[in-house]
């Protein structure tokens, strides 16, 4: 069976197109980002969380941007959603993700 096609999860891709060995998977309704075996994001419902840790946690908060949370019921807080103008902005995006690659 072909992928199925996501234009977020392409733009996403390409934004972050330099990091060296990112994959994604689809995971949670939506897709995870590896960089080489690490897992360090989620694209899901047209937006885009990286995981995040106490000393990465206010770039995130300082922004008023809000945890992964999938359902009604869940919440993950190791992921936050990453702002618009980040995500327009690929080397800020690279920069991001590498942090949070590294966790």
């Amino acid at each position: 069976m072909a992928p199925k096609h996501d234009g977020f999860r392409d733009f996403v891709l390409d934004q972050l197109s330099g990091l060296r060995g990112l994959t994604s998977r689809a995971m949670f309704g939506g897709y995870g980002l590896y960089q080489g075996d690490r897992f360090f994001g989620i694209i899901h419902k047209g937006r885009l969380y990286f995981k995040v840790t106490p000393k990465t946690i206010s770039l995130y908060k300082d922004r008023g941007m809000k945890p992964f949370t999938p359902t009604s019921t869940q919440t993950l807080k190791n992921y936050y959603e990453v702002q618009v103008d980040i995500l327009e902005a690929p080397d800020d995006l690279l920069a991001w993700a590498s942090l949070a690659s590294k966790i």
